[in-house]
Parts: C-alpha cells; structure tokens; sequence
C-alpha cells in the first residue's frame, strides 16, 4: 500500500487508540505504556476491571476472539462511568476519537474495578440490570458490533501457508482493510457469527444458503492495483464437492499482478505486464538448485541465517534471491541457480490452467498453450464490458468466468457455442477480473493453477502486520518482534 494510506490507516487505528489507553490506564495508576504492546494491553484491562485473567486466554481463539475483545473493553469503560450503550458504541467504533477524549479530559475518572461485586452494588442505579440481563445485552452488543467491524471495516487474518514467504510468514497476523476497495455487503446474510464457513468441532456449515443476496460493493478509497496484497475468497470452492457460495469461499492471501485489461505473461519466472517487466516483491522466494564442490553439505546454522526452506514435496532449496547470492559466496558452493521450469511440462496432478477444465474444449481438443508455472501466457485479463472472440483457444481460457462466475449456461455442440441458447461466436464480460499470485513462486497454489479471480471475491486489502508467532521457535522466541506493525508492500 502506499506510505500516505499506511500512515493514516497506522494512526487511526492503533496510534490513536493506544494514545487514549495509555491516559486511561494512568488514570487507574497503571503504566501507561503497556497500552501500546499487543495482547498485554487487553491484560491490563482485565487487571483493572477485576475480570477473571484467564480471559486474555479467549484472547488467542482465532474467530471469535474479537467478540471478547468487546467483552473486555466494555467492562473496561464501565471502571471510568461509561454504562450507556452508547458509549460502549462510541469506544469501540470510533475509538480513535473517544479514547483519547475519555483518557485526557477531567471528567471521566477511575471510579473502580467493575467486575468487583461491592463497584456492582455502589453503582446498581446505573446498572439497573440482574447481572443475567446485563451479560445478554453485553453479548448482544458485542455480537453485533463484532460483526459490523469485521463485516465492513476491518478484520484480522493468520498467514496459514508458506505461498507468499518471505514477504508474509506462516503465522503472521494481519489487519485486513474492507475499506480500502469498499466492503461487500453480505451475500449469505443467515450465518453463525464469527464462523467462516464451517462450525467448530461440530464440522459442519456455519450458514444457510437457501437465501443469497445479489453481489453489491460500497463505495471504497481506491481500485486493486498491481502489487497489492489482496484477501479473496477462493474461485474453486464453487465447485463439488463444496459448492460454497462466494462469501464462505475459504480465504487466500495473493499478490495481484494483473488488473483488468492487462495482458500478462511469464517468462522464465519473470512476470510481465503489457510489455514491460513486473517489480518483483521484497523477499521474493524462489527454488534453487544447489551444487557442492565436495560432499560437504549446507549446515543448519548457514540454513538458519539465509532463511533457506527445503520442501519434502518439491526438489531443490527456496530462498530469496538475495539469500542465494550470499550462498554463492561460500567457498564450498559450486553453483546456485534457479530452478526454472523450461518448454512444456506437464503435470497430471497439478496441471496450469486451463488445462483442468476439459468442458471447454471445442471439438473435446485441448489446445496445445505449452504453458508451465514458469512459462505462461500471454493471457489477457478480463475487464467488464470487454467483448472476447470465442473459439477453441480462448474458450478454454475464458469458459468458467463465462459460466460459473457470470452464471451464464454455456454448452458445446461439435465446433458451436451456445450461451443461455443462443449460438455466439462472442462474449461480453459483466466484471472485472484479477489475476494473483503467491511471492514464494514455485510453493504457491494461484492463478497459474485455477485461473481469474472475479471481482465479487475480493475481500480486502492487507494493512499490516499486528502480531507474528513462530510455532518453532523457542519459548522465548515465539513473538517475532521484528515484525510487529511492520507495514505489508
């Protein structure tokens, strides 16, 4: 994202916010600078409203933990007055504003721990509510504005695979914009909160799809553009077995590299756009191969530090480029060179697209593209209102947004094309496309694999990174704090 937005999006939602904790957290003689670490600032609340400290635990619940974020903070506005529904609103959708209003002015003031049975019975006029009918409402709210933010604002999301190393790392936690290209309002609206597509534990669908809603998009702060790093639901859960509607598509995480009307091919790993060659990524992974001039292999430590990743199903060593040009300056390496894939290869068990999607064949012949993941393309990225000449190479291409994604029935009878009927020669595009792919070039599943992603499927944009935990490092290792709020470009 560019630095402007990074800023405004940085300040607004975490400078601000924590500026107002930490006035707060001094009004209740606490440090006010434990306000602006992660986690421990949601602690403090806990500590100064009396609440039962193994809910900063709840806190770790992926999905839901939003929903006791909201718990938390409103029995931490109830210690400084705030009893009003209201105010609990102002807090927790504007906190930007009323935090830091509430921490500098003299009016609100720690009054008490408000989870403290003697705080319940001095301010029972306030609360005027059996504690039965204040944790429902509290619920309610917190249920309802969970949704709201997560729904049109912003929602957090975990880096679950290795496809866009090293620029975004398994077990990153991102802040998701729904802002920045406008939220979709809902399309599946009967839904189980905070349970994406399937029920915890009970493993089944978290949502009723017997009432879907046309796609509509509010207004956003700008486009996808070219590098963005864009969650969206994932084109192929449309099919069998789990034939999901677009909004409980399961979520990826991909770099765009074409927006539409771009023409874009690849080239020996290299992509290009119009013509002219993409930026690749900051950390960038790649597959090397890698040759000794002994037997001496490449010790773990040197592993370590280069951040060199072997792969049990793919041959050869991922890293950076910068990581292979330091290995090439040990005395024992013979060579590093990329592991680029050259002519055809054909892969039955991971074929590129189209080659997946025989339906399209005019004649039942597949088109001879001669495309791999290193090698791909040209192939022009659908922009709405643009018309296609339909015949046996672009079908193939261009079939499934024509069918599955625009809802159109299409059928093949010898050499003709059928569309709702009618035999065309042509088709008109309803919306835009996008094509995505992982920065970890040759371990990411993407449009090189299953095609366009369609516009409806976007989801939103990644701000930056609020929290990362490394599952393999050591106890006192697991926070990478290195890249904590660091900004995702």
């Amino acid at each position: 994202m560019n630095i402007v937005g990074f800023i405004l999006a940085f300040i607004l939602l975490y400078a601000l916010p924590c500026f107002g904790l930490w006035k707060l957290f001094e009004k209740a003689n606490k440090p006010g600078w434990l306000a602006i670490i992660p986690l421990v600032n949601f602690y403090i609340m806990i500590e100064i409203s009396e609440k039962p400290k193994w809910w900063i635990i709840l806190m770790l619940i992926p999905g839901i933990n939003l929903l006791f974020a909201i718990g938390i903070a409103i029995d931490f506005f109830k210690c400084y007055g705030k009893f009003k529904l209201s105010e609990w609103a102002a807090g927790i959708i504007f906190g930007f504003y009323f935090l830091p209003k509430w921490g500098t002015d003299k009016e609100t003031k720690f009054i008490g721990a408000s989870c403290n049975p003697e705080f319940k019975e001095k301010h029972k006029a306030h609360l005027k509510k059996s504690s039965g009918q204040e944790w429902t409402e509290a619920i309610i709210f917190a249920v309802i504005a969970a949704t709201l933010i997560r729904s049109f604002f912003i929602e957090a999301y975990t880096i679950p695979t290795p496809s866009m190393e090293r620029s975004l790392l398994v077990g990153d936690f991102l802040f998701v914009s729904k802002v920045n290209y406008g939220p979709r309002t809902p399309m599946t609206p009967i839904a189980f909160p905070f349970a994406h597509h399937t029920m915890p534990l009970l493993n089944t669908k978290a949502y009723w799809d017997g009432w879907e809603l046309p796609y509509h998009r509010l207004p956003g702060l700008s486009e996808v553009k070219r590098g963005d790093v864009v969650v969206f639901n994932y084109p192929m859960d449309a099919d069998s077995p789990l034939y999901r509607p677009v909004d409980k598509r399961e979520n990826y995480i991909k770099r765009c590299q074409g927006i539409p009307g771009d023409t874009l091919k690849v080239v020996g790993a290299q992509v290009y756009v119009n013509g002219k060659a993409a930026p690749n990524p900051p950390g960038e992974q790649m597959n090397y191969d890698i040759a000794t001039k002994t037997e001496e292999q490449i010790n773990s430590k040197v592993n370590e530090e280069l951040k060199i990743t072997f792969y049990d199903q793919v041959p050869g060593a991922s890293m950076t480029q910068e990581s292979a040009n330091t290995l090439r300056g040990y005395s024992y390496i013979k060579s590093v060179s990329p592991k680029i894939t050259q002519g055809y290869a054909d892969d039955p068990m991971y074929p590129v697209f189209p080659d997946k999607y025989p339906k399209f064949y005019v004649l039942h012949k597949m088109p001879d593209y001669k495309w791999n993941v290193d090698n791909f393309g040209p192939i022009i990225v659908p922009k709405a209102g643009w018309t296609v000449k339909l015949d046996s190479l672009t079908l193939p291409v261009y079939g499934r947004c024509i069918e599955v994604y625009e809802g159109n029935k299409l059928v093949i009878k010898g050499n003709d094309i059928f569309i709702n009927g009618v035999k065309t020669d042509t088709y008109t595009f309803k919306m835009n496309y996008y094509w995505m792919m992982g920065d970890n070039r040759h371990d990411s599943e993407d449009s090189r694999f299953w095609g366009f992603v369609p516009e409806d499927h976007i989801v939103g944009k990644a701000l930056f990174i609020w929290m990362s935990w490394d599952d393999n490092g050591g106890f006192l290792n697991k926070i990478r704090w290195s890249r904590l709020f660091r900004g995702i470009h």
